[in-house]
């Protein structure tokens, strides 16, 4: 009975550590994933904003390039750690089950020594035929012959048992090594990251208080920027109203026209729709966070929304869509179907492309020249433009945006992995 109990324990453990190590290799992967996406994307940071580095760049700028360096490497710190940890717990479970596996073999291995010494003392034919004819009916015959058969079956399980436990406890015992070896070199990458990361930040610190001695110059450079963006994206407001009012006055002429209905009339804010461009913004909607990016390579260098200032606390700054900083002679290109619906000019001559989704519009702003004119229909991936290089810094940096008839939204939720 004790036996019994024990076995049932030790397969529940089994299953137990099976479902756990299921888990554990799943999260390794998604880690494993994660470190690598962290690791291309500060290969990315290496070659766009340190590479083309020039000696017009001001020290804010290289505070800023410096900082999105340390917040990749600071979260891939985290991540290997998190891969460390894992590993340790995987090694720690395997370490036990191997244990187990131990005293399980050991346990297996006596009740064999014991099966063979009883076949040994039975195994003459002649005790055989006598345990046979010494039954007192056929009945009890019958059941001998089949005990017999039974406990050469069990014997050979156990032998069996045996084999497939003790080719389990190898491959256990070179599975933690291998978990060691792979912790080891994790924990040895992470100390050689650790101790780049810590020079990085005496770099920054040195350029920071650098910075501090002109603060209110660079205070100023910082919040003309900002009042420029705004003014940026007053004129992106004013186009949109007048362009969706432009499209609503054709919508309604063409239909009053060929006599089809408008399955949205819209209004002063809103797109008037044919059911052709509702199944365009219904299709737009409907890949939220796959859309791809709306350049080859890059990374964003500023997210949307209203924060302060990571090196002037008292400057809050605010950004509309995502910059996305890529390569010198980088084309733009439609995330999506669509329709031209205009091309914005700035002051200065950057030009943007505004692209219609239906009742959606993506913003392709800061290029150099476009490829493209209103009215022209785009395909998915279709370049639209080169993007505008500042020749001071030798950087390249797209603005994107999205909106809904007139509401802003958060690109980094439509575009994939942003």
């Amino acid at each position: 009975m004790h036996k019994y109990l024990r076995t049932i324990f030790l397969l529940f453990c089994f299953f137990g550590a099976l479902t756990s190590g299921f888990a554990q290799s799943k999260k390794q992967k998604e880690l494993e994933e994660k470190r690598a996406q962290i690791q291309q994307e500060i290969r990315e940071i290496n070659s766009l904003l340190f590479k083309s580095k020039k000696e017009g760049e001001s020290v804010l700028e290289q505070v800023e390039s410096l900082e999105h360096r340390i917040q990749a490497t600071e979260n891939l710190i985290r991540v290997t750690n998190q891969q460390a940890n894992l590993l340790t717990r995987e090694i720690n479970n395997n370490t036990r089950r191997i244990q187990d596996l131990r005293e399980e073999l050991e346990e297996l291995k006596e009740d064999y020594a014991e099966l063979i010494r009883r076949s040994y003392k039975s195994k003459s034919q002649q005790n055989r035929i006598m345990f046979l004819l010494s039954s007192e009916s056929f009945l009890q015959a019958y059941k001998r012959v089949e005990y017999m058969k039974q406990y050469a079956k069990h014997r050979k399980k156990q032998g069996e048992a045996i084999q497939e436990k003790t080719i389990e406890l190898q491959e256990l015992n070179k599975k933690l090594a291998e978990q060691k070896k792979e912790k080891d070199a994790l924990v040895a990458e992470n100390r050689a990251t650790a101790a780049k990361l810590q020079k990085e930040r005496e770099e920054q610190k040195s350029l920071i208080a650098s910075l501090k001695q002109k603060e209110s110059q660079y205070v100023s450079q910082v919040r003309k920027r900002e009042q420029e963006a705004a003014e940026v994206d007053r004129q992106i407001d004013a186009l949109i109203r007048e362009a969706i009012a432009e499209a609503n006055r054709k919508a309604a002429e063409e239909a009053a026209k060929s006599g089809k209905k408008l399955e949205s009339t819209g209004t002063s804010t809103t797109f008037a729709m044919t059911a052709e461009a509702k199944a365009l913004a219904a299709n737009f909607a409907s890949n939220k966070g796959k859309l791809p990016w709306p350049v080859e390579r890059g990374i964003v260098t500023k997210r949307p929304g209203t924060h302060r200032h990571p090196q002037f606390p008292n400057v809050t700054v605010r950004s509309s869509g995502v910059e996305i900083t890529t390569e010198n002679k980088a084309k733009a290109r439609a995330v999506f179907e669509g329709t031209v619906l205009q091309i914005q000019q700035y002051k200065g001559g950057a030009l943007a492309v505004h692209v219609n989704h239906g009742n959606y519009i993506t913003i392709y702003s800061n290029l150099a020249n476009v490829t493209v004119k209103k009215g022209d229909k785009v395909r998915t991936k279709q370049e639209l433009g080169t993007i505008y290089t500042s020749p001071l810094v030798n950087k390249t940096i797209l603005k994107f945006m999205v909106y809904q008839n007139t509401t802003l939204l958060d690109p980094t939720e439509w575009v994939y992995k942003m």
